[in-house]
């Protein structure tokens, strides 16, 4: 089921489209190991969040104190201040978090295997924390990760994304 990407560069990888044994290889060993360090990555994420929300709070206190009062509507925004993490650094130039980073990962598009863009990272995060805060979809998404070969989360499969390791 798995095959190779275009962009993961995988050394002994047949030709780019090919579903050889080589290729398959080649796919499943770079998303190998990617759901243990996917935990970690959002351990570490997550006090990234904290950090971008507290510096968001600030900013928004400081813009309503100068505006008298008529910026603090902006503290609205502040619950979306993961989605917005997630698509500044996932649809960012090196298309993963911090966390991610930390843990050798990266996010690329599953058709073409280049970089996703902004908008694809916001609701692959969206997703994401949609079935986090319902245990039962929770649940369904690990467990396609668990059962499948390339270690895609349902998230992943919906916003057609895929996390590799780094070269």
């Amino acid at each position: 089921m798995a095959h190779e990407l275009p962009g993961y560069n995988a050394p002994n990888a047949s030709a780019p489209g090919s579903f050889g044994s080589d290729a398959m290889i080649a796919a499943v060993n770079q998303t190998e190991g990617t759901l243990s360090r996917r935990f970690f990555a959002y351990m570490v994420d997550l006090v990234m969040i904290l950090l971008f929300s507290a510096l968001l709070c600030l900013a928004n206190a400081v813009i309503g104190l100068l505006t008298f009062g008529l910026g603090w509507s902006l503290f609205a925004i502040v619950p979306a201040s993961a989605i917005i993490y997630n698509a500044m650094t996932v649809g960012g130039p090196r298309q993963s978090t911090i966390g991610m980073r930390m843990m050798g990962l990266r996010v690329v598009d599953a058709t073409t295997g280049g970089p996703v863009g902004m908008l694809t990272a916001a609701v692959h995060a969206l997703l994401f924390y949609v079935a986090a805060g319902t245990f039962v979809l929770w649940l369904l998404d690990l467990f396609l990760g668990v059962a499948r070969s390339d270690r895609r989360l349902g998230h992943d499969l919906l916003t057609g994304v895929v996390l590799v390791r780094r070269p």
